[in-house]
């Protein structure tokens, strides 16, 4: 089995939150029910029948070492963010590309799903997020993000700071899907963007993708939601080890 899409990984943070275990490497190689976080998706990936899969790394990205896969290296790690980190593997960025953050990994369905959906650009949305971040720090709101919908199940906003739970439909769990088509409008509107503004508050090069995603919804083509019910788990601290349940529905809901 092989499919044409592609998946890119972004691994070039540092994840200070997760002192002492990326002392020493890097934050997508901390380990995860015996294997670095990474090659859970990975994995998962192939399983999928997706072959051509790239790794952006920076921080230690020596550590990044696994065969059959295209590593980019985003230089400018610790004075850029996500997207920049995106377009150090611009050569890639054709055809359909599934992009992913290098701290979460997921159930193979979320994956599938993802990769059925028909839009220009689409997002993985978990509905039933409020219990999973309730196990993980006793404050939801202190974390998570806003996210509204359309009727259609477009976004209308995500990514700011929620000042209560109504302004939260679910949670963007760091996983995208743009389509093949999508390039030609995507990359070049990258690329016109003033360097001299403010986006969010940050410039370009340390634009959050969140704030990338609401400039292409607002000025390129509209961003719909994949809507899952949890099957997948981040690691921004070394807490956030321990709630793996989560990555099985039956335990977590």
């Amino acid at each position: 089995m092989n499919n044409t899409t592609k998946l890119v990984i972004l691994a070039a943070g540092e994840g200070t939150r997760l002192r002492p275990l990326t002392e020493n490497t890097p934050k997508c190689m901390v380990p995860l029910q015996g294997k670095p976080l990474v090659l859970h998706q990975i994995e998962t990936a192939r399983a999928a029948g997706l072959t051509d899969i790239h790794v952006i790394g920076g921080y230690r990205h020596d550590a990044i070492d696994f065969e059959g896969i295209t590593k980019h290296v985003n230089k400018a790690y610790a004075t850029t963010n996500m997207v920049a980190s995106l377009f150090c593997a611009e050569s890639a960025l054709n055809g359909d590309v599934i992009v992913g953050y290098g701290d979460i990994i997921y159930q193979p369905d979320v994956l599938q799903s993802l990769m059925e959906s028909a839009a220009p650009v689409a997002v993985v949305v978990d509905e039933k997020w409020r219990a999973y971040w309730s196990a993980r720090m006793a404050n939801p709101l202190d974390d998570a993000e806003t996210l509204k919908l359309g009727s259609d199940g477009e976004i209308l906003e995500l990514g700011k700071k929620a000042s209560s739970y109504h302004e939260i439909e679910g949670q963007y769990i760091g996983l995208i899907k743009f389509s093949k088509d999508s390039w030609s409008r995507i990359t070049p509107f990258y690329h016109s963007l003033n360097r001299g503004l403010l986006y969010e508050g940050r410039h370009i090069d340390g634009m959050y993708m969140t704030t990338f995603l609401q400039l292409i919804a607002k000025n390129l083509m509209p961003i719909k939601a994949v809507m899952i019910q949890n099957g997948w788990m981040e690691v921004d601290e070394p807490s956030d080890l321990n709630f793996t349940r989560f990555l099985n529905r039956e335990g977590a809901l």
